[in-house]
């Protein structure tokens, strides 16, 4: 059974730095992508960003674009986002996702979508006050 923990959600101001973390267990993650959505109070559930199992393709959604940074330690199975120059809209729940795909190019155009997860991590707040 696959299993996604974040960790590195809190409290911060606007303009501050977090970094998130996600570890994977339960299967071997090669040729998986990883990614975050989030999820704030009275809104869907978003793309936020992912990354291929080598690394070598990123993808973001617009407003997190030169703010936000993923990365990924396949050794250790795990995923970052590094966050900074935070805002408040930024606040929401940021979950953790793995899946794999059949091709660079499918992948370049099914990251976005919510429903091309199958693994999903419980979630961890962010907040940024003003």
């Amino acid at each position: 059974q696959v299993q996604l923990v974040e960790s590195g959600g809190g409290l911060v101001q606007a303009g501050g730095s977090l970094r998130l973390s996600c570890a994977g267990s339960g299967r071997t993650f090669s040729n998986v992508a990883m990614g975050w959505f989030r999820q704030a109070p009275g809104k869907e559930r978003e793309f936020v960003s992912a990354i291929s199992y080598s690394g070598s393709n990123t993808y973001y959604t617009d407003s997190v674009k030169g703010r936000f940074t993923i990365s990924r330690d396949n050794a250790k199975n795990t995923v970052y986002l590094q966050m900074n120059s935070l805002r408040p809209e930024d606040t929401a729940v940021y979950y953790c996702v793995a899946d794999s795909f059949a091709s660079a190019q499918a992948m370049a155009s099914m990251t976005y979508r919510i429903d091309e997860y199958d693994y999903w991590g419980q979630g961890t707040q962010v907040t940024v006050s003003s």
